[in-house]
């Protein structure tokens, strides 16, 4: 898919979440994610809307990080960065040098990318040619 970036410093969950993410790459800068895990992602507020996320699933393709936190901690988490993303299948690496990523995307624009693990082959999804709104 369409490798991204989100500069914030907090809100890994929400990034993850947003439908604005569908199907893209996303590289977080922040140095250290998944440190404080991950909360509830079922719980609803009294308006029947997810009260920690901004959709029902993870929206992104796969992600990347410079480096991930084994350890979590916070009081509203029940599980890990590592745990959720691997029950919703999505694909992700750390040790990404992600401030590096990032000034490329800024000067080049888009550019396209898969997370391919050995033996695993994976085919170039290219965002423009799918209707993200159908999905």
């Amino acid at each position: 898919g369409e490798v991204v970036f989100n500069t914030g410093l907090v809100g890994y969950p929400e990034a993850l979440t947003d439908p604005s993410y569908r199907g893209q790459i996303l590289t977080l800068t922040n140095p250290i994610v998944g440190n404080y895990g991950v909360p509830n992602t079922k719980e609803v507020d009294q308006f029947g809307l997810r009260k920690y996320i901004e959709s029902e699933r993870i929206q992104v393709s796969g992600l990347l990080v410079q480096d991930y936190s084994q350890e979590y901690s916070h009081w509203n988490s029940v599980k890990s960065l590592g745990e959720w993303l691997q029950e919703e299948k999505i694909p992700a690496l750390y040790g990404i040098d992600t401030r590096m990523l990032t000034k490329i995307i800024r000067d080049k624009g888009t550019v396209l990318g898969k997370i391919e693990f050995d033996g695993q082959p994976v085919e170039f999804v290219d965002p423009n040619v799918r209707n993200l709104i159908a999905e």
